[in-house]
């Protein structure tokens, strides 16, 4: 869990196609057709805080949670709502002073969980820290986008400022995918360049595994979708989402289901 060290000097400026805005649209959008529509809200894996400032701006008590230091600084310089409370936490030993309404989880953060007893043991703890009947929302990288798009390949991307490559290699037997990034970033003084090297792994899993972690852990897997629309996940779906709720402390079996067709 020690990814997103020296990557989070240039991660913003990498990760501008991504649609933080769509994808806050979205989340806002089906906590509020479940009755959630203030509260406090956990952001798990938060990163430089951009989802977290959007839930914030959209009027949830945010907190934003990140095993990496370095993202959290960023966070916090990044700015927005001084109410937003940052915390450095491994997500497997997430602890907050009470229970939340939400929890999201955005940009394949679970991926990050490359053995099923850590991703189960995420998963009761974001159970143990939901309200009854609170939510679960996250996304996850398909098998099919490890295998089928991203494979054996080297991706490259320069900035005004900084550059990365990426060698990534997908290891189908253990369903693991790796990432080997080398970050060359500008020096403020002198215009040289100083290079950076971090590796990150991710795991790779099938929806129906991850519905059945989700019952194992206490919660009731209500929905998946395919990457922030209300489609069913399709064969090539790169990326999908998962609805889930805390029924234990409440008692009750929530909402119909709605899972993959197969």
């Amino acid at each position: 869990m020690g990814a997103y060290e020296s990557f989070a000097l240039v991660y913003d400026e990498f990760m501008e196609d991504v649609p933080y805005e769509k994808w806050a649209d979205w989340l806002t959008g089906y906590l509020r057709k479940n009755g959630i529509g203030d509260g406090i809200v956990l952001d798990l894996g938060c990163g430089t805080g951009k989802m977290t400032r959007l839930l914030s701006a959209a009027g949830y008590d945010m907190i934003g949670a990140d095993s990496s230091a370095a993202m959290l600084q960023e966070a916090r310089e990044a700015g927005g709502d001084e109410s937003i409370l940052y915390l450095q936490q491994d997500m497997r030993e997430l602890d907050l002073y009470g229970t939340v309404r939400a929890v999201v989880s955005v940009c394949d953060c679970m991926n990050y969980l490359l053995d099923r007893e850590d991703l189960l043991r995420v998963f009761r703890l974001v159970n143990n820290f939901l309200d009854p009947g609170g939510l679960f929302l996250f996304d996850m990288n398909t098998l099919y986008k490890y295998s089928r798009v991203l494979g054996d390949s080297t991706f490259a991307e320069a900035g005004e400022r900084d550059a990365y490559i990426w060698e990534n290699t997908w290891d189908e037997e253990a369903k693991v995918n790796i990432y080997d990034l080398t970050i060359f970033r500008q020096e403020e003084q002198g215009g040289l360049f100083r290079r950076y090297e971090e590796t990150h792994y991710q795991k790779g899993y099938a929806v129906r595994e991850i519905l059945d972690l989700l019952e194992e852990a206490g919660m009731k897997a209500e929905a998946v979708f395919d990457a922030y629309t209300d489609d069913a996940p399709a064969e090539d779906s790169e990326r999908v989402c998962f609805a889930a709720r805390e029924v234990q402390k409440c008692g009750t079996e929530g909402p119909e289901t709605l899972f993959p067709k197969g």
